[in-house]
C-alpha cells in the first residue's frame, strides 16, 4: 500500500528509519518534529515533506495533518513515534516530569490520531504507534516512561475497537533496547555506572535476551512497514514486540543457565 503518511519524531533514530522505509516503499512522507536540522537530514535522504512541530501540541497536531494533505491529496498512514525517557521512582519523579513525559509519550500519540483520524477514515488508513518493552514490562526506575509506554498500548487497542468498523486499522510495536541516539546516551550512563563503554553497556542489557544483540532502527521499521502494507489487513489491535525475545525470558529463571 502507497499513499500519505505522516511520521511524528522523524528526524531521528526510529522514526528517520521509519521514513526511509516508507519512502522507499513509495509512500508520500511527512516527517514532523522539534528541530529543524534532524529533519531537513532525512528530507535530503528521502524527499519527504517536514513540518517542525511539538508533538504535545493541538495545533501543531492538526497542522501538520493539514500540511500532509494539502502536499500529498489524501493521508493513509499515520506513525505515532514521537517519545522521550525520564528514569526516577514515584517519589524521585517530580511532577513536571511526570506531565511532560505524558504530555509527549501519550497526550502527543492522543492528539495526533485526533487529528488524522477524520482523513484516514475516508482513505480506510491505518495507524501505528510505538511503544517499547517498558509498556510490557516494569523497570527499575522507570514509573512514568513504563506508565505512558503501557498508555500508548491501550490507546492503539481502543482506537483498533472504535474506528475497526469504519475500516481503519491501529497497531503498536514494541520494541526493546535499539541502537539510537537515544539509546546511545543511555548506554553512555550505564556504562559510567558499571565502569564499561558503550558497547560493553549494549552488551550488559542484551546479556539475557535471546538474540543477545539490541536491535537496529530498520528491524523496527519494517515492521511498521508490513503492518501498514495490505499484507497486514486483517490485523489490527495487535501489539507486537520487536525485541530480540526480550519480553518472553523469565528473569527469575536465569540462575539456572549455564
Amino acid at each position: 500500500m502507497t499513499g500519505g503518511a505522516i511520521v511524528t519524531g522523524g528526524g531521528t533514530g526510529i522514526g528517520a528509519a521509519i521514513a526511509r522505509r516508507l519512502a522507499a516503499d513509495g509512500f508520500a512522507v511527512c516527517i514532523t518534529g522539534r528541530r529543524r536540522e534532524p529533519l531537513d537530514e532525512v528530507v535530503a535522504e528521502t524527499g519527504a515533506l517536514a513540518v517542525v512541530a511539538d508533538t504535545g501540541d493541538p495545533a501543531d497536531a492538526q497542522n501538520a495533518v493539514e500540511a500532509a494533505k494539502g502536499a500529498f491529496g489524501r493521508l493513509d498512514l499515520l506513525v505515532c513515534n514521537a517519545g522521550i525517557g525520564s528514569a526516577g521512582t514515584v517519589e524521585e519523579q517530580t511532577p513536571e516530569g511526570w506531565d511532560a513525559l505524558l504530555r509527549t509519550n501519550v497526550t502527543g500519540a492522543f492528539l495526533a490520531c485526533r487529528a488524522a483520524l477524520p482523513e484516514l477514515v475516508q482513505t480506510k488508513g491505518s495507524i501505528v504507534t510505538i511503544s517499547s518493552d517498558a509498556g510490557l514490562r516494569a523497570g527499575p526506575r522507570s514509573a512514568a516512561y513504563c506508565t505512558a509506554k503501557a498508555g500508548l498500548i491501550m490507546l492503539t487497542q481502543c482506537i483498533a475497537l472504535d474506528y475497526g468498523p469504519l475500516g481503519v486499522r491501529a497497531n503498536c510495536v514494541c520494541p526493546g533496547w535499539v541502537r539510537t541516539p537515544m539509546a546511545d546516551g543511555s548506554m553512555d550512563e550505564l556504562g559510567e555506572l558499571k565502569g564499561t563503554d558503550r558497547e560493553g553497556a549494549y552488551e550488559l542489557v542484551a546479556s539475557q535476551v535471546p538474540l543477545r544483540r539490541p536491535g537496529l532502527p530498520e528491524e523496527i521499521a519494517a515492521a511498521v512497514a508490513w503492518l501498514a502494507s495490505e499484507e497486514a489487513g486483517f490485523t489490527t489491535g495487535a501489539v507486537i514486540a520487536i525485541d530480540g525475545g526480550n519480553t518472553v525470558v523469565d528473569p527469575s529463571a536465569s540462575v539456572w543457565a549455564t
